[in-house]
């Protein structure tokens, strides 16, 4: 299959381009030529099917005409070796429960899957080292150093803002050495973003380096996000609940709705979709006036949100031609601000138990605003709540327990490069630091 750039201005690749690319000579994102829409009888029988047969189902539409089938296999399962189970909460909202992989975020599907598959085209043509380049708000450092480390002919470069990444997430991707190098920015998410993307339009860094992205502008980090909710269909029909179905997905940079969109294209009877936001709100003016208008990010405390340019917004509008009015249709917006996410937070353990993590929790209140009596609502919940421990701590009657997991990386040596908003400074670091062979 071949990959074309949103912007147009460039011929289209193939998938091992696309891949290594990560983006389009012209600045644009790749897309797929075309999107399969899976057979009727898929559908049918969706429910006696496990999570990694699905999974490689969906996977072949992308990406079997690129990749063998036994090798396609063996990345989807070793990907998925961890539920994203289906949870009710309370009345007709279900949280599609995202946190169960190695980092606890939604974004170990993606990077896992991407790191296989990219390991798999390097191990076909291993003349010069990858340096993965990506951007991090908060979970999507973890997630790609933990699929990458210590991959060889791979080396990694994590840029996130100073003093805007929780704690926790900041252990998880500045303390593991090996093939990871981690860069604080004083900045914000979007400049992170913006150095990343000058990279890969530099002349000189491309012709000494082979770049390529880990963030969901890359096709192979968020196609594969479409898997759960695949999955999340099926568990849901399992229990009779899959009529008249609401996704709602906290959306920062828009990757995980937008795979998403792509599972509807394909077939997936979701009736519509919501994107929650918090105060970074672009999306959701666009809905309501027609109009995208970037601007600076602001923080917040659900701050793998917080971008000002949501970069998948260029595939969303590639899918639907551009067209609002089919857009907003299919689409409802809601936006949060802090004092709304910890007052869902604190309500919703209060009447049920359950911990929110902040993000969860813009897609549950959604839900809570949004549904009718006769649908059901499933909304992401793409982090464990330990991973903003303070924020929860602080609206909750008791402290939250920490896992194993992330309590073994709060106990790392941070390593990490401090650098300004300078893209000079960030070309000449490459140059003097990436691998070239």
């Amino acid at each position: 299959m071949k990959y074309y750039s949103t912007n147009g201005k460039t011929e289209a690749v193939d998938l091992r381009e696309a891949v290594v690319k990560g983006l389009a000579a012209d600045n644009g994102l790749f897309m797929p030529e075309r999107i399969e829409a899976l057979p009727t009888t898929f559908y049918e029988d969706i429910d006696k099917f496990s999570f990694q047969d699905i999974a490689f189902v969906v996977a072949q539409a992308f990406f079997g005409e690129d990749v063998q089938e036994d090798v396609l296999r063996t990345i989807v399962n070793e990907t998925l070796a961890f539920d994203c189970p289906v949870v009710h909460v309370q009345d007709n909202r279900y949280a599609l429960e995202l946190f169960h992989g190695p980092t606890l975020a939604f974004k170990d599907v993606g990077a896992r899957f991407m790191a296989r598959l990219l390991r798999h085209f390097v191990g076909q043509d291993h003349k010069r080292a990858i340096n993965v380049l990506v951007a991090t708000s908060g979970d999507t450092g973890s997630a790609v150093v933990n699929g990458f480390l210590g991959v060889e002919g791979v080396n990694v470069y994590v840029l996130y803002p100073k003093g805007k990444v929780s704690k926790i997430q900041e252990s998880q991707f500045t303390t593991l050495g090996q093939n990871i190098t981690t860069i604080e920015v004083d900045g914000t998410f979007d400049d992170c973003q913006a150095l990343v993307k000058r990279a890969f339009m530099d002349k000189e860094l491309n012709e000494q380096l082979l770049l390529t992205s880990a963030n969901s502008i890359n096709v192979a980090r968020f196609l594969p996000q479409a898997f759960y909710y695949f999955y999340a269909y099926a568990q849901m029909k399992r229990q009779g609940l899959q009529n008249e179905l609401v996704l709602c997905v906290p959306s920062g940079n828009f990757g995980n709705i937008t795979a998403g969109l792509f599972a509807h294209r394909m077939g997936l009877p979701i009736k519509r979709f919501i994107a929650a936001n918090n105060a970074n709100d672009v999306f959701y003016q666009y809905l309501h006036t027609g109009k995208y208008l970037p601007k600076p990010s602001v923080q917040t405390i659900a701050n793998a949100m917080d971008v000002g340019n949501p970069s998948n917004f260029a595939r969303i509008f590639a899918l639907y031609d551009g067209n609002h009015e089919t857009i907003s249709r299919l689409i409802e917006g809601f936006r949060f601000s802090d004092d709304e996410i910890r007052a869902t937070i604190r309500e919703c353990f209060q009447q049920t138990g359950y911990v929110l993590d902040p993000h969860g929790a813009c897609g549950y209140k959604a839900l809570q605003l949004s549904l009718s009596e006769n649908e059901h609502g499933v909304f992401c919940e793409t982090a464990h709540p330990a991973k903003f421990k303070e924020t929860v701590d602080a609206v909750l009657p008791t402290p939250i327990d920490i896992p194993e997991r992330l309590a073994r990386f709060m106990q790392g040596r941070k390593l990490a490069c401090p650098m300004d908003n300078s893209f000079d400074k960030f070309k000449a670091f490459l140059l003097q630091n990436a691998s070239r062979e």
